[in-house]
């Protein structure tokens, strides 16, 4: 550790000189600085030491495997090196804006793009390290969280849940060469350590609300990077990763979290987003009042125009951080006297429909930041490409179905015989009593649980994650299918 932080001091000093020589002292004096305050700085020599243990015990055991591993894990080294560079220029920078950040976050996301190269094309040897490698890195992109509205999970959740993607190409590491050969074994144990817990709790540590930003009259992080004189090579890999950075790097990855904030196992404290909606509904108070209704006029049947257009205030303009998509106009109507349509509804969390019938189905699509509450019974229900939105309902006769969907909530307070989740990425699936005898259809899904009332009487909500990868076996004359169990991290 002395003698890197002694080369790295030593080629701070050779900027200035080669400054002074060129008359550009100003500048390079404001690097050195920012060089002495990074060998000093606790989170980056925390970094240092990531990147010396963890990190390397990854790359030896990748030397010993070597080809396309090796290749896959110097770029993985490469990104990391990438990453120190950034947290040293956020401390020199001012907090940036959405459009500054895709620039400042830009050499991280050329280095991904190199890693996820390696597995394009047919089937690359070793495509199960290469996919690893690809999919892990963006955990690394935690440096992108502005804050809880920026469109992401907090930091630590990020770093957990892209290792979580990554690990089912892990698995099949290690089932492939448990029996065969140790140093593969040893690299897939190495590299789950390296995430978990180690990125994980550095994160945790030294920025859980994301990077450290400089002073509000320092200079913000350029849209377009000015370039910067030549410098001459150092001699480790920490020296030549940090105060060099090229263009910045790539937008963050979209949040799997579910609303505002992390999310982890329902507890006590008090609900945010739309759980808080649901809260509210439960409690019995007299929440309808100032909910908007479906009234005869707005029926289709009695409407004068027939556009099937639901009048709805001006869509305000998306906050900093959301991701934008094309939508139709607002709509919210019952078609031929049998069909609920409700589309396009975005930052409506008092959608009502009361007046309905069990030969009735109600069909949502296209809607986010919306909550839509259904009272009485109807024959099915269908939530189809929606996005942070959440549905409660009474009963349904037949089946309740969630497909292409992202970051939604459900709860049923009465019964539902069928419930299908399809191509859907988060949901959060809240069961009543009534409800428990539900047949609950995953497909193509992650990220789903199901929440149902503890045993006492005014017990809490209690969590249960569906499994979202299987092993096949094939035992006596036909194949086996069994969750896929994750060890401790």
């Amino acid at each position: 550790m002395e003698k890197a932080l002694v080369e790295r001091l030593e080629a701070a000093v050779v900027r200035l000189e080669a400054a002074i020589a060129s008359g550009s002292i100003s500048a390079s004096a404001r690097e050195l600085d920012g060089d002495l305050s990074a060998a000093t700085d606790p989170a980056i020599l925390a970094f240092d030491e990531l990147v010396d243990g963890p990190l390397r015990r990854v790359v030896t055991a990748a030397e010993k495997i070597g080809g396309k591993v090796l290749e896959a894990t110097k770029i993985l080294e490469e990104a990391f090196g990438v990453e120190k560079g950034l947290l040293i220029k956020a401390k020199r920078s001012q907090k940036p804006d959405i459009a500054s950040l895709q620039e400042f976050v830009k050499p991280l996301n050329e280095v991904f793009t190199k890693a996820q190269k390696l597995t394009e094309g047919r089937k690359p040897e070793y495509f199960n390290h290469l996919k690893t490698i690809a999919d892990s890195m963006t955990a690394l992109a935690w440096i992108a969280f502005l804050g809880k509205d920026c469109g992401m999970s907090f930091p630590t959740a990020h770093v957990e849940e892209s290792w979580q993607m990554a690990e089912f190409y892990n698995n099949k590491v290690l089932v492939e060469y448990r029996n065969s050969n140790p140093d593969h074994v040893e690299w897939s144990k190495a590299l789950k350590e390296l995430y978990v817990p180690s990125l994980r709790d550095y994160v945790k540590k030294n920025y859980p609300l994301g990077p450290v930003w400089g002073p509000a009259g320092s200079a913000a992080a350029p849209k377009a990077p000015a370039p910067t004189p030549a410098t001459p090579p150092t001699t480790t890999a920490s020296a030549t990763k940090s105060p060099a950075i090229k263009a910045p790097a790539p937008p963050p990855p979209p949040s799997k979290s579910l609303f505002e904030g992390e999310t982890s196992t329902p507890s006590t404290k008090p609900k945010v987003g739309m759980s808080a909606v649901f809260q509210e509904i439960n409690s019995g108070k007299p929440v309808t009042t100032g909910l908007r209704k479906v009234t005869d006029d707005m029926k289709a049947k009695n409407r004068t125009d027939r556009t099937g257009v639901v009048t709805a205030p001006e869509k305000p303009a998306p906050r900093a951080g959301s991701f934008s998509f094309k939508t139709g106009p607002p709509k919210m109507e019952l078609q031929m006297g049998r069909k609920w349509v409700v589309e396009n509804q975005v930052g409506k969390k008092d959608l009502v429909i009361d007046d309905c019938d069990s030969k009735q189905s109600v069909y949502v699509y296209g809607c986010k930041d919306s909550v839509l509450q259904v009272k009485g019974k109807v024959n099915n229900i269908t939530l189809d490409k929606c996005t942070k939105t959440g549905v409660l309902f009474t009963e349904v006769v037949a089946a309740f179905e969630v497909v292409n969907c992202n970051g939604v909530e459900v709860q049923c307070q009465g019964s539902a015989p069928t419930i299908s989740i399809d191509n859907t990425s988060g949901c959060q699936l809240y069961l009543g009593k009534d409800a428990l005898g539900a047949s609950v259809t995953t497909a193509k899904s992650s990220e789903v649980n199901i929440l149902v009332i503890g045993s006492e009487p005014d017990g809490d909500w209690v969590q249960h994650s569906l499994p979202e990868q299987f092993m096949h076996t094939f035992k006596a004359g036909q194949f086996v299918t069994t969750p896929v169990t994750h060890s401790a991290g």
